[in-house]
C-alpha cells in the first residue's frame, strides 16, 4: 500500500509549459511539484479547426516545444477556449473585443473546453509518448448590461482570459450556474490531471 506522501509526489516535478499563473496555483493547490517554462508557439485558429481540435493541437505543440528541453522529465501543457454558437473564444486582442466576448455571453450558458497534453516516458521505455484528453464545462452567464460589461473590462481582468472573463476573479458575480469541473473553467482540469500522472506512471510507488 502507498502511504499518504506518495499520493503527492512525482518521481521528478512536471514542467509545466505554460504562464498562466491560474495553471501554477491549481497545481501548487493540489500539492504537485513542478517548473515552470513557458512554450512559445503559434496559437492561431487553422481553418476547419473545430474548438476541440484547435485546442488538442495547440496543447500538444505546447509540450513538444518544451519536450527537447525536459531531459526525459514530463512535460504537461494545456489550452483553454470558451465556445459559444461555435465560435472559438481565446484571449481578446483589445478591450472592444473583450465586450464583444462579455455580450455574446451575457444571459447564456457556453463551454469551456481544456485539452491536457501530457508527454511523458513510461516505465520500461525509452521514447516520450504524449497523451492529450479534452475536458468540458458548461458556464451560465446572468444577463449583462452595457454598464457592466464596460466596468468589467475596465478592470483589466478580461485582458488574458479565454472568453474575456476569470471565473476565480470579478467574473464570480456573473456565474449563475457550473456543469462540471470548475478547476476547468480556471484553465487546468485536476482531476484528469491526476488521473492522467497515474496512468503515465509518473507518480512514485
Amino acid at each position: 500500500m502507498r502511504s499518504v506522501s506518495e499520493f503527492c509526489q512525482l518521481a521528478s516535478p512536471l514542467i509545466l509549459a505554460s504562464a498562466s499563473p491560474r495553471r501554477a496555483e491549481l497545481l501548487s493547490a493540489a500539492g504537485i511539484p513542478f517548473e515552470i517554462r513557458p512554450a512559445h508557439i503559434d496559437e492561431g485558429v487553422r481553418a476547419g479547426e473545430d474548438a476541440r481540435t484547435y485546442a488538442r493541437r495547440v496543447a500538444v505543440d505546447k509540450a513538444r516545444a518544451i519536450a527537447g528541453q525536459a531531459n526525459g522529465r514530463p512535460v504537461l501543457a494545456a489550452d483553454t477556449v470558451v465556445v459559444i454558437d461555435g465560435l472559438v473564444l481565446g484571449k481578446p486582442v483589445d478591450s472592444d473585443d473583450a465586450k464583444r466576448m462579455l455580450r455574446l455571453l451575457s444571459g447564456r450558458s457556453h463551454e469551456v473546453v481544456t485539452a491536457v497534453a501530457l508527454m511523458s516516458t513510461r516505465r520500461g521505455q525509452s521514447d516520450a509518448v504524449t497523451d492529450a484528453s479534452i475536458e468540458s464545462t458548461v458556464v451560465e452567464f446572468t444577463a449583462l448590461d452595457t454598464a457592466e460589461i464596460d466596468w468589467y473590462v475596465a478592470t483589466g481582468e478580461p485582458a488574458d482570459k479565454a472568453g474575456s472573463y476569470a471565473v476565480q476573479g470579478l467574473a464570480s458575480r456573473f456565474v449563475t450556474r457550473i456543469e462540471g469541473s470548475y478547476s476547468n473553467v480556471v484553465g487546468l482540469p485536476m482531476a484528469l490531471v491526476y488521473a492522467m500522472c497515474t496512468q503515465a506512471g509518473i507518480l512514485l510507488s
